[in-house]
């Protein structure tokens, strides 16, 4: 939750405030001319701020507490680094403060205007997903744009940071990097974890090393999942794939999952982990080295055709191991290959790009996002029903941003749809 001094900045970097209502306890008029720089770290709040205080040109950092008290209670009298604060603005005066150096420090009420109040609290106190929910038709819908091509980046950028991790862990190996990312995602969200587990406890090299033959790198996936110590279980698939994965286990010391991590409790049969195991390894078992595919692939119906792989007959009447069901063809669907295209695909041709200092790879991976359908999620409904409708994965993707980043953690002030709210002239709420 949003504390008063987190609105107390707000205000003052915004210059919310009546712009004649700063003056300091000695009776002097503060003229704002520059706020300063926020700073998110250890230091004063706003840096390099320009104030005029009386008729004296002041050049320097400004603090902000919620009573003059507080800086004594955060040791600011005993800090050097405080001795550059011209203004400490505060909401409650009730004492002199001085600096390390035993120099008085000039202080002002700052005002919380109370239509800021009462719009954060409207907006902070709200039990919503959204909010914002009631105003999000009515607005500028050039700002929610705007907004939304800004968060589509930011989402990129945070799964890049994640490539970059891995990389240094895989010691720049972007097949290994592409074979965890590509198999976290075949989790499809509620078995994501572990399905990255499995891709950690088993090197892409291995599998490249058996992808001759797809039972054998059924057997990898599979025994690595801890799937292949069902009991009951005596068809003769069932028992090659042991088999197999009792000579590659020994081989390479391989040591299994533990097959409950792997949930099936209320998912649909076809997503079951068994068959999205039997996807990827069909999938990883025809295209080699996928990632050098990728990087070569620009055409988008080619690029879709090379994740619609048919696992082996066995799957076409199993959703998992020794019990038949109706024959149906288990091949991946295309809105499960556009998750893996916007999970995968995309972050990586951009990580590679950023990585290289080749462009043409971000501006495919842009390009592509743009030229896929929306998710249908549970969180893009939301968004559905209070009027917002993304034309393309692109939007999609930034509203998914949107959602985790700021509406879940309530970061309304750091939001340019709740700034819009929140730096209203009036209460919007009454």
């Amino acid at each position: 939750m949003i504390s008063q001094e987190q609105l107390l900045h707000y205000v003052w970097k915004y210059r919310l405030y009546p712009c004649d209502s700063l003056v300091t306890a000695d009776g002097n008029r503060v003229e704002v001319i520059d706020p300063g720089l926020q700073n998110m770290h250890a230091g004063p709040d706003f840096f390099n701020a320009k104030v005029r205080i009386g008729d004296v040109l002041w050049a320097g950092n400004v603090e902000i507490h919620t009573s003059s008290a507080e800086w004594y209670l955060h040791g600011h009298h005993l800090d050097p680094v405080y001795n550059s604060v011209i203004l400490h603005l505060t909401g409650r005066i009730n004492r002199e403060v001085v600096n390390q150096k035993g120099e008085s420090v000039p202080q002002s009420l700052l005002p919380l205007p109370e239509r800021v109040r009462a719009n954060a609290d409207y907006l902070l106190q709200s039990d919503h997903p959204l909010p914002c929910r009631d105003f999000l038709a009515s607005m500028d819908q050039r700002l929610i744009r705007s907004w939304l091509d800004d968060l589509s980046l930011e989402r990129l950028e945070r799964k890049c940071n994640e490539i970059d991790t891995h990389l240094e862990r895989f010691h720049h190996s972007w097949d290994e990097v592409f074979y965890v990312m590509l198999t976290r995602n075949f989790g499809f969200g509620i078995n994501s974890r572990p399905f990255e587990l499995l891709a950690l406890s088993l090197p892409f090299n291995y599998i490249l090393r058996h992808n001759d033959e797809l039972m054998m790198v059924e057997a990898l996936l599979f025994g690595q999942a801890g799937l292949l110590m069902e009991s009951g279980v005596s068809d003769p698939y069932y028992r090659q794939l042991q088999s197999d994965y009792q000579f590659l286990s020994a081989k390479y010391g391989l040591k299994s999952l533990e097959s409950h991590l792997f949930r099936k409790m209320r998912i649909r049969p076809y997503s079951f982990p068994h068959v999205r195991i039997a996807q990827l390894a069909s999938l990883l078992q025809q295209a080699g080295r996928l990632f050098s595919t990728i990087l070569e692939t620009e055409d988008l119906l080619r690029l879709t055709r090379l994740f619609r792989c048919e696992p082996s007959p066995y799957w076409a009447t199993h959703y998992s191991f020794g019990k038949v069901s109706p024959k149906t063809t288990k091949s991946l669907g295309a809105a499960s290959i556009d998750i893996l295209l916007i999970n995968t695909v995309v972050p990586i041709l951009f990580a590679y790009g950023r990585y290289t200092d080749l462009e043409e790879y971000c501006e495919r991976a842009l390009k592509l996002l743009c030229s896929l359908k929306p998710e249908k999620n549970r969180i893009i409904q939301m968004f559905l029903d209070v009027g917002i409708e993304p034309a393309s994965a692109f939007h999609s993707q930034a509203l998914i941003q949107l959602k985790k980043e700021y509406c879940d953690p309530k970061k309304c002030l750091y939001c340019r749809i709740g700034h819009s709210l929140l730096s209203s002239p009036e209460p919007f709420i009454r």
